[in-house]
């Protein structure tokens, strides 16, 4: 690029045009106009006790949720198991894609599949509900919020107990 092509330079003022407080940018090749200094933010203070977080869980568990269907399914499969099929038609999606996106739930380890006992054929999915707390806990830790409490157990009285 030649100087005819960058346009008219600009001289740097001499003192007495320059009002007082203001200077001009000392950097060679600038064309900027005069500067307030006061006006310039400051550079923070580095802070050394910063050390680099692990994000890397959270990150995949958020992009992982982020699908619409995915999230749809996992959703779904709280209520227990469940076939392809009926999440399909549920969410209004090709069976394909469901088990597509089952694929990649059951590689995070969220989803678990089981065959049907009396008929092979059908595959049954259901949450892994150990592994969804786990993301649970993961990504609140990383928004710096507690998870809501889990639900303590019903209590079922044993032969003999009366009932609560």
């Amino acid at each position: 690029m030649s100087d005819a092509d960058a346009g008219p330079r600009l001289r740097r003022p001499t003192p007495t045009r320059m009002p007082r407080g203001r200077r001009w940018c000392d950097t060679p090749g600038c064309r900027v106009g005069p500067v307030e200094w006061a006006q310039l933010p400051t550079a923070p203070v580095a802070r050394r006790s910063l050390r680099r977080p692990d994000v890397e869980e959270p990150a995949r568990i958020a992009a992982l949720l982020s699908d619409r269907t995915r999230a749809g399914i996992l959703a779904l499969l709280a209520a227990g198991p469940t076939p392809v099929c009926e999440l399909a038609e549920t969410l209004e999606e090709r069976p394909n894609n469901v088990s597509t996106h089952l694929a990649r739930l059951r590689e995070a380890g969220l989803v678990r599949a089981a065959r049907h006992p009396s008929d092979s054929r059908w595959i049954y999915y259901e949450r892994d509900e150990a592994a969804c707390a786990a993301a649970l806990i993961s990504l609140a830790t990383l928004l710096g919020a507690q998870p809501a409490p889990a639900a303590p157990a019903p209590v079922v009285p044993g032969p003999g107990e009366p009932a609560r």
